[in-house]
């Protein structure tokens, strides 16, 4: 008798267990029986990058489920090896001007064009080859350190990403840790700190060696210190690449070639940090709010 209660006990639990992996399977079988609308085209041209200058025509765009524009007829030249930031309140539009260039979303109306090359006729692959991220979310694998940034470039040789490291500033830790390169930084780089991770995310994007950089609020997160060594590896980052960057925090953003200054989904007013704070009343108040 007292070797048949736990079994018995356990059969009694089957149909909790049961449950619980059909709710789990209903989760995951929606994504991946969700249908992919963005995706390669094998028939289409490569993306040829020259000058990269980056067009905005008539672009207008909403998200699935709502019928208000997260950005309405924007307008806008970038031009190439230039640094253009966004700036404005939060839900102004400013994410949604960088997830459509590299084709996460599909604008409704208008085009984008780099080097007058509408990117929706161009292969998907190329464009993204051309395209490097670095986001407030950095995304590490469970894997050591050498492969999280080799992931931009699988073949890269050690001494690639050494190099990549040194530029990113992220080789004074690497060095310290008792396996270096080979050690492992846990689920999505648990291990390391926030300016650690996003060293990492910008060392990959230097491997990468793509033309256009897209930066989304990379700093936003960090404190003063940290924050201060992620900037000076941005910039070894970003010179010479055509750049936008995404920043709460104004004073980040001093050195751009241009600022947009969007509100209600729209371009408002364009130009450098000077010409705006003389001339944009909506610039002007971010920047002041924020030095208070």
């Amino acid at each position: 008798m007292m070797l048949a209660y736990q079994p018995i006990r356990s059969l009694a639990t089957i149909n909790i267990v049961a449950y619980q992996g059909s709710a789990a399977a209903k989760r995951i079988f929606s994504v991946i029986d969700a249908e992919i609308k963005i995706k390669q085209e094998n028939h289409l041209p490569d993306l040829k990058i020259k000058e990269c200058n980056i067009s905005f025509k008539d672009v207008s765009f909403n998200y699935k489920n709502t019928d208000k524009k997260a950005i309405k007829n924007i307008n806008m030249d970038i031009q190439g090896g230039s640094m253009t930031a966004f700036v404005g309140h939060s839900g102004a539009g400013k994410s949604t001007i960088i997830n459509l260039l590299p084709r996460f979303y599909d604008p409704q109306q208008g085009e984008i064009l780099i080097d007058n090359q509408n990117i929706k006729k161009n292969s998907l692959n190329s464009l993204r080859e051309n395209i490097s991220l670095v986001s407030q979310d950095v995304i590490l694998f469970d894997d050591t350190i050498r492969n999280n940034i080799a992931y931009a470039k699988i073949d890269a040789s050690d001494e690639e990403i050494s190099t990549a490291c040194k530029y990113a500033a992220a080789d004074e830790f690497v060095e310290k840790l008792p396996n270096g390169y080979q050690t492992l930084v846990g689920e999505n780089g648990v291990r390391l700190s926030g300016g650690q991770k996003q060293r990492i995310s910008i060392a990959r994007a230097i491997l990468k060696k793509s033309p256009i950089i897209l930066l989304d609020e990379a700093t936003s997160s960090l404190d003063a210190d940290s924050e201060e060594i992620v900037q000076n590896a941005i910039t070894n980052l970003t010179k010479n690449k055509t750049t936008l960057v995404i920043a709460h925090r104004l004073s980040t953003i001093h050195n751009a070639n241009k600022i947009f200054v969007l509100r209600n989904a729209e371009v408002i007013d364009s130009g450098n940090h000077d010409f705006l704070i003389k001339n944009c009343a909506e610039y002007k108040s971010l920047y002041q709010k924020q030095l208070k």
